[in-house]
């Protein structure tokens, strides 16, 4: 089987959160934080091999303090971020397990996806190496001058919105990630790398209540999401606050200080 690793980059700064006492994926949404929303499909998948999570430098303490059980149990590896996303990915490629061939980055700030679009996602990328969740453009969009004046109608065919997981070979990323220095710093996701060194990426068509969470009304949004959602059919917990023996079986739990 192949396996995978799941890297969340969760070293941003919110700044457009609005909220000056916590960062957006510490939020709560329905009992747990936003992250830990984000992490949960790829938790009991027998074919993901390793989870790593990108943190702030000076969040660690906070990180330690109030999930350090959570990442016991789930086996998360944590590392220090960087400055910018690409940053924070580029440091965890240094850290994947060598028997994961694919690669999966997801947003921490992703709370609502589903196990049947990760399903579709990693199908994709076993099938042509690099793939990502999107959603077709359906509203007009409009291009804008400097004043937030109309300066034309942009065609929508063939437009997406871009979402994650965004999932590759490893190779591929790998190669990728050596190469963005030549973008200069207008990086927004890990498929615009992949596409600067001439490999195109297949789209999954996916939700748009796979959001983002931005601001306080989306936090809102993905809690009706979440209520709307079917729940999911686990084998096994997807949090520590579910049977520890299910989760573990007769395997020894890693400890929290096998993990920071």
């Amino acid at each position: 089987m192949d396996r995978f690793a799941v890297v969340l980059p969760a070293a941003g700064r919110s700044t457009r959160f609005g909220d000056p006492k916590q960062k957006k994926i510490y939020a709560e949404l329905e009992g747990r934080a936003v992250w830990l929303r984000a992490v949960e499909p790829f938790v009991n998948r027998d074919d993901v091999g390793q989870i790593v999570v990108a943190i702030a430098p000076e969040d660690r303490e906070l990180f330690e303090r109030r999930f350090a059980a959570s990442v016991a149990f789930m086996g998360i590896r944590v590392i220090d971020g960087g400055a910018e996303r690409v940053d924070s990915v580029a440091k965890a490629l240094e850290v994947l397990d060598d028997a994961c061939r694919y690669v999966a980055v997801h947003d921490a700030a992703r709370p609502c996806l589903t196990t049947e679009q990760v399903d579709a996602v990693f199908d994709a990328a076993r099938e042509h190496g690099a793939a990502l969740l999107a959603t077709p453009v359906a509203d007009t969009i409009k291009r804008a001058d400097d004043r937030r004046f109309t300066t034309e109608t942009v065609p929508r065919a063939g437009l997406y919105l871009a979402q994650t997981p965004q999932v590759f070979r490893r190779e591929l990323l790998v190669r990728a990630y050596a190469n963005r220095a030549r973008l200069g710093g207008n990086v927004t996701d890990d498929a615009q790398l992949v596409e600067a060194i001439g490999h195109p990426c297949a789209l999954v068509e996916s939700s748009p209540l796979n959001i983002k969470i931005t601001s306080q009304t989306d936090l809102r949004l993905a809690t009706a999401i979440l209520h709307a959602l079917p729940k999911p059919k686990r084998e096994g917990p997807a949090h520590p606050f579910a049977d520890e023996q299910q989760m573990w079986g007769s395997a020894p739990k890693p400890k929290a200080s096998d993990l920071f």
